[in-house]
Formats: C-alpha cells, sequence, structure tokens
C-alpha cells in the first residue's frame, strides 16, 4: 500500500510527512492483524494524505476529511482539523466536558480512523463497500470503529471515547434520532456534520454492545451471525435480527 501526499505547499509537506512516518509503523502492524484475524485480502492501492480543505472540498464535498472511493483512502493527519471537527459537532451548544475532552485528544484518535477506512477492505463484510444497499450499512460502519479502535487506541481511550459519543447521542436525539439506524447513509450525507456524525456514534455504540455485552467479547463470533443472517437471505433488518432494534429508547 503506498502513501502518497496530495498537498499545496512545501510546509504542508513537511509536516504530513512527519505524521506519516508517525503512523507507519502501527498502521503496518493493524494491517497485519486484519490479514491475520479479520480476512483483509485486498489491500487499498493509496493512502493519500492530505489537508482537510481539498479532501472535503475537492476529493468529496462530504465535511468529514476521510474517506475511501475507488479503493484509494483520502484523509487528513492533522490533529488541529480533527480537534476543531469534533467540537463544530456541538453545533454551539455548551458541553464543557465534552469539549475539554476533543482539546486534549491525542494523535492515536486520527490513527484509529486511518484504521477504519483500512477495516473497510476486510473481506469479512458481504458487500462491496461503495455498493448502494438499504440495510446492514451501520454494522459495517460500527465494526470498522470497533475493529480499529480496540486494537490503536488504548482501553481506556476507548472507554473515555465510548462514553463522550454515547453522551452526543442522547444531546442529539432528539434532533436527529427520528429514523432507524437501518437507514444509515441513506440521506444523511447531505446533512449537516452532526446529522452525519450521529448515525456513526449510534453505529460504534451498537457494535461495542454487541461484541461486549451479548457476545462476550468475542467479535468473530458476531461476524458468524451476520453471515448466517446473510445465508438466510435477510429475512428481517439487521438490527432485528440481532435483537438491538429498541438500544437508544
Amino acid at each position: 500500500m503506498r502513501y502518497i501526499f496530495s498537498l499545496e505547499n512545501a510546509e504542508d509537506y513537511d509536516t504530513y510527512h512527519t505524521i506519516s512516518e508517525q503512523f507507519k509503523e502501527k498502521l503496518s502492524a493493524y494491517q497485519s492483524v486484519l490479514q491475520t484475524k479479520y480476512k483483509l485480502v485486498d489491500l487499498p492501492k493509496a493512502i493519500v494524505w492530505t489537508t482537510p480543505e481539498l479532501a472535503t472540498s475537492v476529493f468529496s464535498e462530504v465535511p468529514i476529511p476521510a474517506f475511501t472511493s475507488k479503493n484509494i483512502i483520502y484523509m487528513t493527519p492533522d490533529l488541529s482539523a480533527w480537534k476543531a471537527l469534533f467540537i463544530e459537532q456541538l453545533e454551539g451548544q455548551d458541553h464543557p466536558e465534552i469539549k475539554a475532552f476533543y482539546e486534549q485528544i491525542s494523535i492515536n484518535q486520527v490513527l484509529a480512523i486511518a484504521g477504519h477506512e483500512l477495516t473497510h477492505h476486510s473481506d469479512l463484510f458481504l458487500d462491496e463497500f461503495e455498493d448502494d444497499r438499504e440495510d446492514g450499512i451501520w454494522f459495517e460502519e460500527g465494526m470498522c470503529d470497533y475493529l480499529s479502535r480496540k486494537h490503536l487506541l488504548e482501553e481506556r481511550e476507548f472507554e473515555e471515547l465510548t462514553y463522550i459519543e454515547y453522551k452526543l447521542i442522547r444531546i442529539f436525539n432528539d434532533k436527529y434520532g427520528n429514523h432507524s439506524l437501518e437507514a444509515f447513509g441513506s440521506s444523511s450525507y447531505g446533512g449537516s456534520l452532526t446529522s452525519i456524525m450521529y448515525d456513526y456514534w449510534r453505529s460504534g455504540f451498537t457494535v461495542k454492545y454487541l461484541v461486549e455485552k451479548k457476545f462476550q467479547n468475542d467479535e468473530m463470533k458476531v461476524f458468524e451471525e451476520y453471515h448466517k443472517w446473510y445465508r438466510e437471505g435477510r429475512k428481517v433488518t439487521l438490527l432485528k435480527y440481532f435483537g438491538v432494534e429498541e438500544l437508544f429508547e
């Protein structure tokens, strides 16, 4: 997998190259975990490290500077940009605890986002990532969050992040929680940053609950049930199949 830089000045290159080098060893180790345990067969062609402006206005119009397109990961590794984006999720509301958390996050949080994008390429997911589909998207997004965070964050970091995102789910439930998680992706990418992230928070929390509470910390058993649901013809929604339709009610 190649690391490519798409930048507009030498100063950005110096900064991003340094961060890329910091990421390389840990991402390589996580790649090996995915290949050994989670059926990562075909790697993405490259990770394109770029600025948040280029990621969200040239390579994409989605307001999140990390995504996969045509087997290439595009992402900004800029920690300050991610801190600003996460605080923007609050939509100007006064939540000092959440703001303080995001102001002090480490580069590990950004590394886990890169890991999330890499995890999408696992063959354990039964649909092609960029295919149009109407169900189960939440599972892939949530599992990508879960696996990357499990392997790239310290346990304390993972639990603190889960706590903060659960608080955000509750804060924005009345505003953005009027649709099933099965509708993930159907219209969210035309919405605000927070409306998009709301479904990511719910997906990540749901998968973490499945793995740790319903399947005794065995994510492979979760995958086995997911495959069984698929083989049986997706007769019910995946949320209903797993019995988590009312997790946030």
